[in-house]
């Protein structure tokens, strides 16, 4: 697996690069790549990082798995290419934009936009075989984006972590409460959006805590 990342990420994550576990996962990765049909596109693998840089994070929205349907997944957790049917997850993210801020569905799911503002969208996962949910789970990701998550605890600010559903609950242990916001929600997929996604204000509750701070809010 070829890493190439954003020089502040590089910069940060260095020695994770030379780690047993990371080199393990990059061999599987590329055999992977070789052997079957694998999301993202290996060049947008580490798109979240080129989009976002360190010192830009404002906000984490952490996913579990990329999308493992054709074309949907790249590189941006709950994102879509221009063009896409938004998956149903990001449906009611836009659904709860809407009740949250009145904002209308916008034309694409292309959440690049988000990440320019700094919004760093992060999957735990970063790669996946196609039509298989999970399938690169336990092979070493998991370790290097906790390390992400611990990265950006220790040398942020003041950043809003998003933790929709039980998995991405689990990694606020990484977070350092007494200097970041960790706002939770059950996940925005239809099996569990209706009990207590739809109706969070996560969005609202994330500007304002950003404009308390003196910083502009996100134009969701």
């Amino acid at each position: 697996m070829d890493v190439t990342l954003e020089s502040t990420w590089k910069n940060a994550l260095g020695p994770v690069f030379q780690t047993d576990s990371f080199l393990s996962l990059s061999r599987f990765v590329k055999s992977d790549y070789q052997n079957h049909t694998v999301f993202p596109p290996g060049a947008k693998i580490f798109s979240a990082f080129w989009q976002c840089p360190l010192p830009a994070v404002k906000v984490v929205i952490l996913g579990q798995d990329p999308y493992h349907g054709p074309g949907q997944a790249h590189g941006l957790s709950f994102s879509v290419p221009p063009g896409v049917p938004f998956p149903p997850s990001l449906l009611n993210i836009f659904k709860e934009l809407k009740r949250d801020l009145g904002l209308d569905l916008p034309p694409h799911g292309d959440l690049s936009r988000w990440a320019a503002q700094g919004v760093f969208l992060l999957n735990a996962t970063l790669t996946v075989r196609a039509n298989e949910a999970g399938s690169h789970q336990h092979q070493g990701w998991e370790p290097f984006t906790d390390e992400v998550i611990r990265v950006i605890s220790s040398q942020r600010e003041q950043v809003v972590f998003l933790l929709w559903g039980a998995f991405a609950q689990k990694k606020a242990d990484l977070i350092d409460r007494t200097k970041h916001l960790v706002l939770t929600a059950p996940h925005p997929s239809p099996l569990s959006a209706y009990r207590g996604f739809l109706g969070c204000g996560h969005f609202s509750k994330a500007n304002a805590y950003l404009e308390s701070t003196g910083r502009s809010g996100i134009t969701w």
